[in-house]
C-alpha cells in the first residue's frame, strides 16, 4: 500500500515543544478526527499534534493500519518500546569525597577542593574524567594522584601541542624523582619524553612521556612497547569524534594490558552537542553508557542535518549517569569564593554593510560557479565550506573599524585586554591598527620560546593588550592580568569561547572579568550568536544544573559608562 503521508518530530516555532508534525490529506483527516485539540501548520495538508502518550497511541492507531513515511525512526521507535538506560558496568563513585592526603611523591601543596578532587581519583580507581571548569588545576590534580596512587608509571600524557612544555614545567615542579630502590630523590624530577616527532624510532625508558594528539596514530607502535600503566588525555574533548586517527590510537592504547588507569581532563568535554560525550567515556570507561546506537536511541534524537542531540529531557539523567559513575565537576563558583564574577555582554555595534552585501555576493556568484563545475560531492562540500568561511571573514573586516574603535576606548581607562579574533587577515589589521599600545600576540606557528615570550611581557605589564588568535590562544595560557577580554569575531562552538574567557578568569584573578562579544549589525554574527545561546543551553543542562547567563546588562552598560565618562573627562 502506498504511503499516505508523512510523520516527523519537529519543535513547534512559537511554543518551542516537541510535537508531531503529520502530512499529507488523509493522514491529516484521520488525525484530526482521532485528536480534537490538533492545529493546522504552515500548510492545509499538515497538522501538529503535542508529544504526549495519548497522542502517539493515536497514531500508532493509524500506522498500524495505513501506511505513513516516518521521517523521524529513532525517535518513533523510542517512543512506541519501552527502553532502558544502559546499565554502568561498575557501581558508583561515593558522592561524599574527603580532603585526601598526598603522596610523598609530590612536591606541594593542593587547594581543599582539589584534596577532594584526588580523593575522587582514588575512588574511582583512576578511571574518571576530571571535568573541573577550567582554572582549577586539573593538572596538578591529575600530578598528585600519579604521585599517590601504586604502581603509575610510566603514564603516558596526550595533549594539545601547545601545552606540552607546560606538562613538562608542572612535572618538574610537583613531582619528585623515585630511583629503581625506592628511594625519592627531592632535588630531582621523573625523567620525562617529549616526543615531537611522527617518525619510528624505538622510545628511552623514561618515568613520562608526553606527547600531542597528532603524532599518537604515528607513534602507537613505540608507545605500545614502553609497557604504559597510566594514560592521560589533556583537553580530552579532542577526542570527541569516534571516526579520527587520535581516537582509534588513544582507544587502542587505552585497552593494552599493562594499561590500570585512564584520566580526561576538560573544562569542556561537550564541545558543541551532548552526544560527544560518549567516544570520551568509551575510552575512559567502556561500556558505562552502552554502544554508540544504544546511547542515541535512549539520550538523543537526530535533528535535520543528522547530528544527535540529547532530548531535553534526557539532559538531567545523562548528567546524573557521568556524576555517579566517572565525571567530577566542580564550577569556579562553588569552589573559589574569592573568585570574583564573570560577566558575558552581548554588544552590536556598526559594519560596513554596503562593503558586506557587495562582497558576499561575489562569494556566492563564485560559489555558484564552482558547485557547477565540481566533478564530485567532495568538490562541491569543499566550495561550500570555503564560501562560509570567506562569509566568517567579510564579517569580520565589515565591523573592524568599529572593533579597533571599541578596543581603544576600553585601553583609555588603562587596564589591560585581551582581544581574540579567528582570521590571521583581521589579527595582522589589529595588530597595526593598535600599534600605539604596543600589543603582545599570540598566533598559530610560533614557536613555543615566542608564545611563552609574548605572555610573560603580558602578565609583567610590559604590554597592556594582548592580540590572540582564538583557537591559538584559548589552551595552556594564563592571563590572569587583565579583566577585559574582547572577542573581534565569535567561533561556532561555544566551548572555544569558554576556554578562552577562562584565560582570564581562573585562580590568581582578583578582578571580575567582563566578556564582550562585539556583533556586527546586519552581517553573520547574529545567526552565529544565536546558534552559540542554542548550543550553550544543552551544554550547561548536561554539565551543570543551571543554565549559564550568557549577559548581565547592568553590569556591563556600567563598565560602558565608565569608560565614556572617563574618555568625555579627559
Amino acid at each position: 500500500m502506498e504511503n499516505i503521508g508523512t510523520l516527523e518530530h519537529v519543535q513547534d516555532k512559537y511554543s518551542k515543544n516537541w510535537c508531531w508534525k503529520i502530512t499529507g490529506e488523509r493522514a491529516v483527516s484521520m488525525i484530526s478526527r482521532l485528536v480534537p485539540e490538533a492545529w493546522y501548520g504552515e500548510t492545509v495538508n499538515e497538522v501538529i499534534v503535542d508529544d504526549k502518550p495519548e497522542n502517539v497511541k493515536q497514531i500508532k492507531l493509524i500506522l498500524d493500519r495505513y501506511p505513513l513515511e516516518i521521517l523521524s525512526k529513532t525517535t518513533w521507535q523510542r517512543k512506541i518500546i519501552k527502553t532502558y538506560a544502559p546499565k554502568p558496568t561498575l557501581p558508583p563513585v561515593k558522592h561524599k569525597l574527603k580532603r585526601a592526603k598526598t603522596g610523598d611523591q609530590f612536591r606541594g601543596k593542593l587547594l581543599n577542593f582539589q584534596k577532594e578532587g584526588l580523593d575522587f581519583l582514588m575512588k574511582s580507581s583512576g578511571n574518571a574524567l576530571l571535568a573541573d571548569e577550567m582554572g582549577l588545576g586539573k593538572t596538578v590534580q591529575t600530578l598528585s594522584y600519579v604521585a599517590t596512587e601504586k604502581q603509575t608509571f610510566p603514564v603516558l600524557v596526550v595533549a594539545p601541542l601547545v601545552t606540552l612544555n607546560n606538562w613538562e614545567r608542572e612535572i618538574e615542579k610537583f613531582l619528585k624523582k623515585k630511583s629503581r630502590n625506592g628511594r625519592l630523590v627531592e632535588s630531582e624530577s621523573p625523567s620525562v619524553t617529549l616526543i615531537r616527532t611522527g617518525k619510528k624510532k624505538e622510545l628511552p625508558k623514561t618515568d613520562i612521556y608526553v606527547i600531542n594528539y597528532e603524532l599518537l596514530f604515528k607513534r602507537y607502535d613505540d608507545l605500545a612497547k614502553v609497557g604504559i600503566k597510566t594514560v592521560v588525555c589533556d583537553e580530552v574533548h579532542n577526542l570527541r569524534s569516534k571516526t579520527t586517527q587520535k581516537y582509534k590510537s588513544i582507544k587502542k592504547l587505552a585497552a593494552l594490558p599493562s594499561v590500570s588507569y585512564r584520566i580526561g581532563l576538560s573544562g569542556t568535554p561537550i564541545y558543541n552537542r551532548g552526544s560527544e560525550i560518549w567516544p570520551i567515556i568509551d575510552i575512559l570507561k567502556p561500556g558505562l553508557l552502552g554502544s554508540f546506537k544504544e546511547f542515541c536511541e535512549y539520550f538523543c534524537y537526530v535533528n535535520e542535518k543528522g547530528k544527535a542531540i540529547v532530548l531535553e529531557n534526557k539532559r538531567a539523567s545523562l548528567r546524573n549517569q557521568l556524576q555517579d559513575h566517572i565525571m567530577l565537576r566542580r564550577k569556579k563558583s562553588d569552589v573559589l569564593k574569592e573568585l570574583k564574577d564573570k560577566v558575558r555582554y552581548k554588544e552590536v555595534i556598526a559594519a560596513d554593510t554596503d562593503y558586506y552585501v557587495e562582497e558576499l555576493d561575489k562569494i556566492w556568484k563564485r560559489l555558484e560557479d564552482e558547485q557547477k563545475e565540481a566533478d564530485s560531492e567532495f568538490s562541491k562540500s569543499a566550495s561550500y565550506h570555503r564560501a562560509i568561511q570567506s562569509e566568517r571573514q567579510i564579517a569580520g573586516l565589515a565591523k573592524l573599524p568599529h572593533v579597533i574603535n571599541f578596543v581603544k576606548n576600553i585601553m583609555e581607562i588603562e587596564e589591560s585586554v585581551v582581544v581574540f579574533c579567528h582570521h590571521k587577515v583581521i589579527h595582522k589589521l589589529l595588530h597595526e591598527s593598535l600599534q600605539e599600545f604596543t600589543p603582545v600576540s599570540i598566533i598559530g606557528g610560533q614557536s613555543d620560546t615566542v608564545r611563552q615570550d609574548q605572555i610573560d611581557k603580558f602578565q609583567k605589564g610590559e604590554s597592556k593588550l594582548m592580540i590572540a588568535g582564538i583557537r591559538a590562544g584559548n589552551v595552556g595560557i594564563n592571563l590572569t592580568k587583565a579583566k577585559y577580554v574582547i572577542f573581534a569575531e565569535l567561533d561556532w562552538s561555544p566551548a572555544i569561547h569558554r576556554q578562552a574567557e577562562d584565560r582570564l578568569h581562573r585562580i590568581g584573578q582578583k578582578n571580575t572579568v567582563f566578556a564582550y562579544y562585539l556583533i556586527g549589525n546586519g552581517t553573520l554574527d547574529d545567526h552565529v550568536a544565536n546558534v552559540l545561546v542554542d548550543k550553550s543551553y544543552e551544554i550547561d543542562e548536561i554539565m551543570d544544573e543551571s543554565v549559564e547567563n550568557f549577559e548581565n546588562k547592568d553590569k556591563a552598560e556600567l563598565i560602558l559608562a565608565q569608560i565614556q565618562d572617563k574618555i568625555r573627562s579627559k
